[in-house]
């Protein structure tokens, strides 16, 4: 009766106190675990997997262990595996052994990892203190970037350089190909300088006579057109002719210079064609006669009032047909004055055509040549110097010249003449294209130097005219 009765609390039987080493020991895990918790160094989720398997060992599939269906959750929000939740050991002095690396279930002091949203960069989303990037996403982003290899400029000066040269090859060739006239050999050094007398005749192509089919001379024709001279000694004739088919020519004196009366005017007219090949004057472009342009002798255009206009093409015909010397000087100015005319001329290869007054020039200063005359009208009946079209209406003009008293009067019946006179006190002249009957076509030029207004010049001209037209006709 008198043995002492055991105390009893709540209905539970009392428990008897841990030991020192106990406590010890979870104190020393508490300290291990708030230091890595500080520095950092907690596992994610699938550390702790594999932690907690080396730990713990799996239990095999199917199992039905009672501590595995029976162990509480912990109270983190870190999401856990099977394999990742501990087993409680036997023989442990609590219910649950806190197992290394992993968050005690009663630990406030570090709010649970909130997830990254998917739009949101893992780095940006990482502090400091805790870097979560991925290393292996880190060495895929650095190769991605070393394949952008940077090319050096030099490489595409090296390029660009390549294909220039390949194009200019390209173009030179075919350049080359389409006229090959304009090759020329680059000297040793590689100086391309071009002497001056080849830039002059560069900038001002000459024509020749080689353009014109110039075979042989016929010296008996020759001959015979000096023993016509010889009777008349006061007399200097200069005549040039070409068989356009043959190339036979006559030569008397031809490249003799002479005053060139209204001979000059085949020349203007041939430039003024050239002009409207060029698209520099129009035909209906109306020109306003000028006081400053009224000649005296042959025209009726001087007996105009001076304003009154008259059409380009009306001008040029009235200056060949009735060799009208006001419409003369209008189209000397039109056609840019005497000096850019006598370039001109020099450009076709006429030594002795010149333009030193305005009509009527009665003093015989502008000059020219029987060659001359012959050469031009050449090069526009072989079509170098006017179009087609325009070489046409020329002819067709030169057909309708009014004064047929010199070359026409030597031809024989069923010949055509294209031709302009010319006629002052000192010197008279006549030039034209013979179309014959039997198809052969010749130019002639005849200029005779003569005391002033002597008839016999025009009866010499009229005589060697027949002549040479019996020639080229095999009359004689």
């Amino acid at each position: 009766m008198g043995s002492a009765i055991p105390a009893f609390s709540d209905g539970e039987p009392a428990q008897p106190p841990p030991s020192r080493a106990h406590l010890a020991q979870q104190q020393q895990q508490s300290q291990q675990l708030a230091e890595q918790l500080r520095m950092g160094r907690v596992p994610r989720s699938r550390n702790l997997s594999e932690s907690a398997s080396v730990e713990t060992p799996r239990p095999p599939r199917g199992s039905k262990s009672r501590d595995r269906l029976t162990e509480p959750r912990p109270a983190t929000s870190t999401r856990s595996t099977p394999q990742s939740r501990p087993v409680a050991q036997e023989g442990s002095d609590s219910p649950r052994e806190r197992v290394p690396g992993r968050r005690p279930p009663d630990s406030g002091s570090k709010p649970p990892r909130k997830r990254t949203p998917k739009g949101q960069s893992k780095r940006t989303a990482a502090t400091p203190s805790q870097p979560n990037t991925p290393k292996a996403r880190t060495r895929k982003t650095t190769e991605k970037k070393g394949k952008r290899t940077k090319i050096s400029p030099l490489i595409y000066g090296a390029r660009l350089l390549i294909l220039g040269v390949g194009l200019g090859v390209l173009a030179g060739t075919l350049l080359s190909i389409w006229n090959p006239a304009d090759n020329y050999t680059v000297g040793a050094a590689g100086n391309t300088e071009i002497p001056q007398e080849e830039q002059q005749e560069q900038v001002t192509p000459a024509y020749n006579l080689q353009a014109l089919p110039l075979t042989q001379e016929i010296t008996t024709l020759k001959e015979k057109l000096q023993a016509m001279a010889a009777e008349h000694p006061e007399l200097t004739p200069g005549v040039y002719a070409i068989e356009l088919d043959t190339g036979a020519y006559l030569d008397l004196n031809g490249a003799q210079r002479f005053s060139a009366a209204s001979t000059i005017k085949v020349p203007i007219l041939i430039a003024f064609f050239q002009d409207v090949d060029a698209g520099k004057i129009t035909l209906d472009e109306m020109l306003t006669m000028k006081q400053e342009h009224i000649a005296e002798g042959s025209g009726d255009m001087q007996f105009t009032e001076p304003g009154t206009k008259y059409s380009a093409l009306e001008t040029a015909t009235k200056m060949s047909e009735i060799s009208d010397n006001t419409a003369t000087n209008m189209l000397i100015e039109r056609l840019g004055g005497a000096g850019a005319l006598n370039q001109r001329f020099a450009s076709w290869g006429l030594s002795n055509t010149a333009i030193a007054n305005l009509l009527p020039d009665l003093e015989g200063t502008n000059t020219t040549s029987p060659q001359d005359l012959v050469q031009v009208m050449g090069l526009v009946e072989q079509g170098q110097v006017l179009s087609l079209r325009s070489r046409d209406r020329l002819f067709k003009i030169m057909q309708n010249t009014v004064n047929n008293s010199l070359l026409p009067q030597g031809l024989g019946s069923g010949a055509a003449i294209a031709h302009k006179t010319g006629d002052i006190g000192t010197a008279i002249s006549d030039a034209g294209l013979v179309d014959m009957p039997n198809g052969k076509r010749y130019l002639m030029a005849a200029i005779v130097k003569r005391p002033h207004n002597d008839p016999a010049a025009e009866e010499l001209i009229r005589q060697m005219s027949k002549v040479v037209y019996q020639s080229f006709n095999g009359e004689l």
